[in-house]
Parts: structure tokens; sequence; C-alpha cells
């Protein structure tokens, strides 16, 4: 047999069973995406995000939410997270800027993302961070499931099951605009259809439960959207007279066909453009 030959075979055993992960410097960042094929943790230089204080009408949630971080961080009971609701209301942004106002409190907290796509790999991710003296936010944006979608199976036992159960030392916070995270097609085609119509609901709709906090996220009222853009002009000093923008931002909202933070902060985006602010 010649070394070509044996390095080949080499090659496709280490595919199949591919060495242990190196552990990764933890201290090398604040936060990490999870990316496979292979397995890493990859650092972010900076994460993108923005003031807590600028995240106007989700106070109840905001503080729900910044009061369970802070308890684990602390080493604390907390809740694995699931925030739900309107699109663009700021549900990944409060993950992400209480994650940085808990860091300001001296806590060494980790956000490490986690892409649905790769939820099959979650056993290795916390195989990695399982052990270490590191407390994770383990964040997954926009999670959601379609008909023939397994991958939730994969995040059941992570949550609440499974022989070895979560680690202490990591929290899963998703965020989705569904508040079971299948749609209700999905749901109402398993009690008209399966065999056993409530089992088959109950396994997918089980998953959401295994989420200690639900937490909603409801449209803005325009007073609210208006705020918003208050905020952003007055952290950014952005100086217009306030019945120009009241007029152009609901305007701009009225071109958009919808009304939240998103749009706010798009509305803002063009404006400070306009007035040579960078942001």
């Amino acid at each position: 047999m010649t070394d070509m030959t044996l390095d080949r075979i080499a090659a496709a055993l280490e595919r199949i069973a591919p060495a242990p992960l190196d552990r990764p410097d933890l201290d090398e960042a604040e936060a990490f995406v999870w990316h496979v094929e292979p397995d890493r943790l990859v650092p972010v230089p900076e994460v993108n995000r923005v003031e807590l204080d600028l995240l106007l009408g989700i106070d109840r949630t905001r503080d729900t939410l910044m009061q369970n971080t802070m308890q684990f961080a602390r080493g604390l009971p907390a809740n694995n997270a699931l925030l739900w609701g309107a699109r663009g209301m700021g549900k990944s942004s409060v993950i992400k800027a209480v994650h940085a106002e808990v860091r300001a409190e001296g806590h060494d907290l980790k956000l490490v993302e986690l892409q649905r796509e790769d939820l099959p790999s979650v056993g290795r991710l916390l195989s990695l961070l399982r052990g270490s003296d590191k407390r994770f936010v383990l964040f997954c944006d926009d999670l959601s499931f379609s008909h023939d979608d397994q991958h939730y199976k994969s995040l059941k036992a992570v949550l609440d099951g499974g022989v070895e159960g979560r680690p202490d030392n990591v929290v899963f916070y998703a965020t989705s605009n569904r508040r079971h995270l299948m749609p209700r097609d999905m749901i109402e085609n398993e009690r008209s259809s399966a065999i056993n119509p409530s089992e088959s609901v109950e396994e997918k709709v089980s998953l959401s439960d295994r989420f200690g906090l639900w937490l909603g996220f409801h449209p803005c009222s325009q007073d609210e959207y208006l705020d918003m853009i208050r905020g952003y002009c007055a952290a950014h000093g952005v100086e217009i007279d306030d019945e120009t923008m009241r007029a152009e931002a609901i305007e701009w909202q009225a071109t958009r066909g919808s009304r939240s933070g998103r749009v706010a902060w798009q509305y803002f985006t063009d404006l400070a453009g306009r007035c040579g602010v960078s942001v």
C-alpha cells in the first residue's frame, strides 16, 4: 500500500471522526459566533448593538430580561428565554444590549451566537463550553421551524432534558416572530390529519414550553415611534425641528406600511445621512 493511499485513508477517517476541538481562548473577545465544518468559535471584535436606554416601548420585557441575565451572571438560577412577537421591535437588540449592560456591571459574561441551521451541532457546542469558568448566553436569532424541519428535536433535550442536561454555565436565549416557534397552520394540520392529534401537537409546542421566560413584543404606538427617533437624534447629535421630523417620520412609516423600532432606525439613518452625521 502506497503512502498516498495511506494519506487518503487517514484523511477519510478524520472526516468521519474529527479530532477533539481545541478549547478556544475565551478571553479573546466578549462575543463569539459558532461555526461548523469544522466546529469552531469565531471571536467577534465588536458587537453590533445599540444602547439599552435607546430601546423604548419595551420597558417591562427589558427589565425582566435584565433581571434574569444578572441572576445568571452572578451564578444564581436563571431561565432560558424566548423573545417573541412583532418584527422590528428590538428582540435581538435587547439581548445584545442587556449583555453589554451586565458586562458593564463587572461580570465577564460571554455571548455566543448560534445559527438555526446549526442546531444539530448544539450538543458539541455545549460539550465545549461545559466545565469552563466562564458563563455564556447562547443566542439564536429568528428561531422558527417549518413543516418538515426536524431541527427542533436537537434543541429540546438541550433546553430541559437529556442525561447531561444544560450546563450550569449556559443559558439559552432565542428570538422568534412566533410564540410556539412553528406556523399556526402547521399546528392546525396536526390536529386535523395526525392519527393521534393531541400527541402530535404536544410534541411540537412542547419546545416553547421549555423556555422559562416568554417575553412578548408588540407593535409600538405612533408616540413611541416618534420618541424612538427623538432618542436617536439626541444620542447622536442630530438637530432637526420637531415638526419637520414628525411629518417626515410619519410619511416614512406610511411608505413602509409598518411602524416599529426598526423603521424608526431606518428613518433616523436616512436623516443622519442628510445631516452629514456619522452613526
